[in-house]
């Protein structure tokens, strides 16, 4: 699995020890606020996903990585890339997103680890486009999205959940490393 280095970030591949800070990130409900229906999710449930995630790198070659603040360590949350399946109307697709835990927002890591997986995206695995999901109101998702120059393509609504969701995209060709 391939680890970027941005300035302040390490993306990275998924650690045993990921697991206690992940389920601490999800269990928080102002970071799953705008995920599906808003629960949090306990260990089991983040542990599952975390399989997931690492399962999508062995069948996609692109997954969601683990983001690691380089000067101390610590795992603030995830970004990567994801096969939006939930969503048939957007397929074939490409998604980006991330989630951070509470106390890193607001200081630019979300931009900056999503500017970094866009460019692996469009760059080394050469996709030929990205989109973005994101909830309606999701304001400080709707912030990183416009800093990575995605364009909204349409509004729909979650298929299982009917919450209102706004789909963004990019091409290579309008993409600015």
């Amino acid at each position: 699995m391939t680890e970027i280095r941005t300035p302040r970030l390490l993306l990275r591949s998924w650690h045993d020890d990921d697991l206690a800070p992940m389920a601490d990130i999800n269990a928080d409900p102002r970071v799953m606020r705008w995920v599906d229906d808003g629960s949090v999710r306990d260990l089991d449930r983040t542990a599952e996903d975390i399989e997931r995630w690492e399962e999508e790198w062995d069948e996609e070659g692109f997954g969601l990585f683990a983001v690691e603040l380089l000067a101390s360590g610590e795992l603030i949350g995830f970004t990567g890339l994801s096969v939006p399946g939930f969503l048939p109307e957007v397929m074939p697709a490409v998604a980006i997103g991330w989630r951070l835990g509470s106390p890193f927002w607001g200081q630019g890591y979300a931009s900056e680890a999503a500017h970094a997986t866009l460019e692996f995206a469009l760059q080394d695995r050469g996709l030929d486009r990205v989109i973005s999901i994101s909830r309606v109101g999701d304001n400080a998702s709707e912030n990183v999205i416009r800093k990575l120059g995605m364009a909204p393509e349409r509004e729909t609504a979650h298929p299982v959940y009917g919450c209102p969701l706004r789909v963004h995209a990019i091409d290579l060709t309008e993409f600015q490393a």
